[in-house]
């Protein structure tokens, strides 16, 4: 009687605004000796992996304030996973993650969307507790958690790639991967001008139709109009702005200085 093959499986638990597209779409798929499972099939995982003869998955799938809650539901049934998880410097993280809100159409200051005095934001403090989401790994998985860096990657993609592909023991032919930015950063003028058009138009993305295809076109309409206005603020003269900054430099200081502790322990984690 044959014996089942035994399963070793990472999973690449992506937080927003830490490379994680990239990583999907440019270095998982490269790599070799390993089955991908791409993160629009991850719904999917549980029976692909059952169904798949490999004995090595890396699944990929990026979570903010569902980490918990996802990472809970995946251990029940692969307790042995070993866990992959990028961290980015909280003050650069929650300020990428403001901008991508406004591009969506957030209506809010930035100390609306993240309020560290009174914990009333959209994020709350617990959201930005990396140690935490180490631990809830830990909990979870019966293998300890591969932390690694944003600001490694930014700075040296190459090296972070290697190192990252030597741990899960696969290899990658880095020439093949594209290592060029995909898009920059959306200017302060851009995110100004749509912000201050979301004050007065509600262009968040949001469910309004429960059929799925006037759901779908919705959507659609709603981002080509938001790409738009984004596009065509270029054309605004900047006079038009106050020179108040978009963030507050001191509201990110006191998120450094607040998550300090914090950042320091992920790095002595990553170091054990």
């Amino acid at each position: 009687m044959n014996k089942a093959v035994k399963k070793e499986i990472y999973f690449h638990v992506g937080t927003g605004k830490t490379a994680t597209t990239f990583l999907q779409y440019r270095v998982f798929p490269k790599f070799d000796g390993i089955y991908y499972i791409q993160r629009t099939r991850f719904k999917k995982a549980e029976k692909i992996i059952h169904a798949k003869k490999f004995s090595r998955y890396l699944i990929s799938r990026e979570f903010d304030q569902q980490l918990e809650q996802e990472v809970e539901k995946f251990s029940s049934s692969f307790p042995d996973t070993k866990p992959i998880i990028v961290f980015r410097r909280h003050d650069s993280y929650i300020a990428s993650q403001y901008r991508r809100f406004v591009k969506n159409g957030f209506r809010d200051s930035f100390t609306n969307f993240f309020d560290l005095d009174h914990d009333e934001g959209y994020f709350k403090q617990q959201d930005l507790n990396y140690y935490h989401q180490i631990k809830i790994l830990e909990n979870n998985f019966n293998q300890k958690p591969m932390v690694l860096f944003y600001e490694d990657l930014k700075e040296n993609p190459e090296k972070f790639i290697e190192k990252l592909a030597l741990q899960m023991n696969v290899t990658i032919d880095l020439q093949k991967v594209n290592l060029k930015r995909k898009h920059g950063s959306y200017s302060e003028k851009q995110l100004k001008t749509i912000l201050f058009l979301g004050k007065h138009v509600n262009m968040r993305k949001r469910r309004i139709f429960k059929n799925r295809i006037l759901h779908f076109f919705w959507r659609f309409c709603l981002a080509v109009v938001r790409y738009k206005i984004l596009y065509l603020a270029k054309l605004i003269p900047r006079t038009f702005f106050s020179n108040k900054p978009l963030i507050p430099e001191n509201e990110l200081e006191k998120v450094r200085d607040y998550y300090k502790k914090d950042w320091e322990l992920c790095l002595a984690y990553a170091e054990k």
